[in-house]
């Protein structure tokens, strides 16, 4: 029995989202789920899913599958919709790793090992210490920045086994941290380990989260568009109708 089949996530409400089943918690039980899990050295994999997430788990395989050793929580307004679409209710609430690992980080006060993997060596030091800042009562140490090759990770997992972080981001983004994740990672690296996106860049300062009236509203999208639209055009203008598009194809197909 594998590392990853010993140390099973818990029993925990789910919705399925274009075959990627999403965990349906509360803001505050998902906190709590979490610090259950590190005080019982409970391994899991976690990511993200949303409309960009999961058009291109519905296009990529290999991502797909890789999913399947993931706990997934709720990240946005498309999968918001897509929940009220096919499941007749939106999620409990918006779980999106921008927002949800600091207030894990801050609501944990027992102290903890942290490690952080991703990013640029200057935004993941800067991210390193916003983090200190807003949680001191933990310890934050930078695994690798995300700029390593193939044969660099022997030399990672073999700090992550020394170190053993009870709370591993990495910050690669979508796919390849996850799939980075689920090739490597098992009980003897880390308790959880979350694909956190963007999330450095974030705490870093490098890239300006919306106005606080626009998160409100669910805008906050919008505003990352405005911002990086070269990079962001398809995603958002193509690959948020487009994933409605799959959304209602697979409501139409439920409800013959």
């Amino acid at each position: 029995m594998s590392a990853k089949e010993l140390f099973a996530e818990p029993d925990l409400p789910r919705r399925t989202i274009l075959g990627v089943p999403v965990v349906a918690l509360p803001w505050i039980e998902a906190i709590e789920t979490m610090r259950a899990m590190i005080a019982g050295q409970r391994f899991a994999l976690i990511t993200w899913l949303n409309a960009h997430n999961a058009n291109l788990a519905h296009e990529n395989t290999d991502f797909r599958q890789a999913l399947g050793q993931f706990l997934i929580l709720p990240d946005g307004l498309g999968v918001d919709i897509a929940s009220r679409l096919l499941h007749g209710e939106p999620f409990p609430a918006n779980l999106n790793g921008t927002d949800f690992i600091p207030g894990l980080l801050v609501m944990e006060t027992s102290p903890l090992r942290v490690g952080l993997i991703g990013a640029r060596p200057e935004v993941v030091a800067k991210a390193t210490a916003s983090f200190r800042q807003l949680a001191p009562q933990h310890e934050f140490r930078v695994i690798s920045d995300g700029f390593f090759r193939a044969g660099d990770e022997p030399r990672i997992l073999e700090i992550l086994k020394n170190y053993h972080p009870h709370i591993l981001l990495v910050a690669m983004g979508v796919p390849r941290q996850e799939m980075f994740m689920a090739r490597n990672l098992t009980a003897e690296h880390c308790t959880l380990a979350f694909g956190v996106g963007a999330l450095f860049d974030f705490r870093a300062g490098v890239v300006p989260r919306a106005p606080l009236i626009l998160q409100r509203l669910r805008f906050e999208w919008l505003y990352r568009l405005a911002q990086e639209p070269a990079r962001l055009w398809r995603r958002y203008i193509v690959g948020n109708p487009l994933f409605l598009l799959r959304v209602m194809r697979e409501k139409f197909r439920g409800t013959k």
